[in-house]
């Protein structure tokens, strides 16, 4: 049986999703591609928040993947149990499938159009961020 924690963060992540285009906060939840353009992830709620699955990537992607020891870059999660801190900012972990390891981080949506994602060794020490942008549909 569900937890109040669980139903309220449930509620809350809905509520996020739905908030029109043009509101206060955007919203993290879509689909987003690297600087690079060559992953795209689909970021939506999941029971631990929210999560980010690999829904497209090139060839080059595929086989950085395969050399670090990460089988299959599709349908992998990259995002994993993002929560909403403070304003606008998700933490959670990043998977670097070239590196095979799991690494702190956290993303921010800057406008409907932009995400500020961040990776980090340690909490906020030897980090790297990334900006990525919405893949119209």
């Amino acid at each position: 049986m569900p937890n109040l924690k669980s139903i309220v963060l449930a509620a809350a992540l809905a509520a996020a999703a739905a908030v029109p285009a043009g509101a206060a906060e955007p919203s993290l939840f879509g689909v987003w591609k690297n600087p690079k353009n060559s992953v795209h992830v689909d970021i939506r709620p999941c029971p631990q928040g929210a999560c980010g699955y690999v829904i497209w990537a090139t060839e080059k992607a595929k086989a950085d993947a395969r050399e670090g020891g990460t089988k299959e870059l599709i349908g992998l999660q990259l995002f994993r149990e993002f929560q909403p801190k403070k304003a606008g900012v998700w933490q959670g972990k990043v998977f670097i499938p070239d590196l095979n390891r799991t690494f702190t981080g956290s993303a921010e949506p800057l406008d409907g159009r932009t995400l500020r994602a961040k990776g980090c060794l340690f909490a906020n020490v030897l980090c790297k961020s990334q900006t990525w942008t919405r893949v119209e549909s």
